[in-house]
């Protein structure tokens, strides 16, 4: 996975390189989306105040791409807008060379639209070329542009961050008195459109300072070749070298060139559509079009099951709450899973005796009770004898019933002590009576209470015999 920048912006791939900074594709964390952020490159505090001003513009409209939000993480800090992946116009340029006449007119028309809502906002663009007009990949169909880098901007009566004898922006796009020193104003960018729109036409980057030259010395041209007539004199009415004489206003321009497009030909037949495509390309593995793809990881100590297959099997729905199903214990682990001893099993139930063998006296040489069990061998190591399985021990005498029973039966034989003699068998054909004791008949007698008792209240009973009695006469 990418860089993730404050917490929120993972950057992604390089998407393009400009003068103070780099463009990155990034995906907001927050918003769930793509978006381009510039990373500035410098910290000096020229450029992070640049910086600050770029970032705190904040313009809505659609042919418009200003920043969007900014965050700072150590000592690098970002901006992030709107994803653009058709390219600028000079990837266009590039493809296309000189472009068709009404498709010019769309893009300029687009171009004033926004630059009219960025001097409403009273800010001077200053850096207006092909490559800080990007387009959106919208293939054959109408083209959209959006006017973006706005790094050297400023609004009209801040302070200069330059010195008088320095001048900011592209060569080759400055407005004459740009290279007098004169104070930024908004008939400087109206200029620098004027020359976009005949690089678009021309299909080559124009020579400002031979066309200021020509302007002063002949007045305006004709029409270059190539360029209809009434699209070409709202193009020289932005590059008239003197300002006053050029375009005051973006809308001004536009309300022109709108009235020019519709003296335009129609475009014929043949003529090649241009087809703004992508320009960013798939996105790099690890990455989809919802974000970051993670791979799933096990958890510590989780195990997936399989099915007889080998296969792994699907894990089971969660039950919904309050549906009264019950579930089994889950099985004890096994030592494979545990890593410690097997535990000892449970002793078994002794087996009854074979037919034929009822309690009573036992044969001779046998003491009395059930059948023996076999041996278990004793481990010679004393210490192994907690591990030995042991094998179960019968009880000579089962628990007797309760009292209130009413048919009371005669309790099994006890088994001998240890080192008692046997007791002598009986005589052939006689029934000996099974040993044990005999099951008392007599009720049982219930103690009274304790005369320290029974006689306080024998005396307390005859006075109040006699206090009845005395007032018996008395009625």
């Amino acid at each position: 996975m990418g860089e993730v920048f404050a917490g929120r912006y993972e950057l992604v791939d390089p998407v393009g390189r400009g003068g103070v900074g780099a463009v990155w594709r990034a995906w907001d964390h927050r918003r769930r989306r793509y978006v381009a952020a510039k990373v500035l490159q410098q910290s000096d505090a020229h450029t992070l105040l640049r910086f600050v001003r770029e970032q705190a513009l904040r313009i809505e409209h659609p042919h418009v791409l200003a920043p969007a939000s900014w965050a700072a993480d150590d000592d690098k800090v970002l901006f992030t807008m709107d994803l653009v992946r058709g390219g600028s116009l000079a990837h266009v340029i590039g493809d296309y060379g000189p472009l068709p006449p009404r498709f010019v007119c769309l893009l300029l028309d687009q171009l004033l639209s926004g630059l009219a809502t960025v001097h409403a906002e009273g800010v001077v663009h200053r850096d207006i070329k092909p490559a800080n007009i990007l387009m959106e990949a919208t293939g054959t169909g109408r083209p959209h542009l959006r006017l973006s880098d706005f790094g050297i901007s400023m609004r009209k009566g801040e302070p200069r961050l330059t010195e008088t004898d320095y001048v900011v922006g592209t060569p080759g796009y400055f407005a004459p008195e740009q290279l007098t020193g004169a104070e930024p104003d908004f008939p400087a960018d109206l200029f620098a459109v004027g020359l976009v729109a005949l690089h678009l036409l021309r299909g080559r980057k124009p020579d400002a300072q031979a066309l200021v030259e020509h302007f002063a010395a002949h007045g305006t041209p004709g029409a270059p070749q190539g360029v209809p007539e009434p699209l070409w004199q709202v193009v020289a009415g932005l590059l008239q070298p003197d300002p006053q004489a050029r375009f005051r206003t973006a809308t001004g321009a536009r309300k022109a060139l709108t009235t020019a497009a519709e003296m335009l030909p129609e475009p014929g037949i043949d003529d090649e559509p241009v087809e703004i495509f992508d320009q960013i390309g798939p996105l790099p593995a690890g990455f989809g079009p919802d974000g970051p793809v993670h791979a799933p990881q096990a958890t510590a100590g989780s195990r997936t099951s399989t099915d007889v297959h080998g296969a792994p099997a699907p894990h089971p729905e969660p039950e919904p709450r309050g549906a009264g199903r019950h579930r089994l214990a889950p099985p004890a682990p096994s030592t494979a899973e545990t890593g410690g001893p097997r535990p000892v099993p449970p002793p078994q139930r002794a087996a009854p005796p074979p037919p034929g063998r009822p309690y009573g006296p036992p044969p001779p040489g046998q003491p009395y009770g059930p059948p023996p069990h076999p041996a278990t061998a004793v481990p010679a190591d004393a210490s192994a004898l907690a591990q030995a399985p042991t094998a179960p021990v019968p009880y000579g005498t089962p628990p007797t019933r309760a009292y209130t029973a009413e048919h009371p039966q005669a309790l099994p034989p006890e088994p001998p002590l240890p080192g008692a003699p046997h007791p002598a068998a009986p005589p052939p054909g006689t029934t000996a009576a099974p040993p044990g004791p005999v099951p008392r008949t007599s009720s049982r007698t219930r103690p009274g209470p304790p005369p320290k008792v029974a006689i306080p209240v024998l005396l307390v009973a005859l006075v109040c015999f006699a206090v009845g009695i005395w007032a018996l006469t008395q009625a």
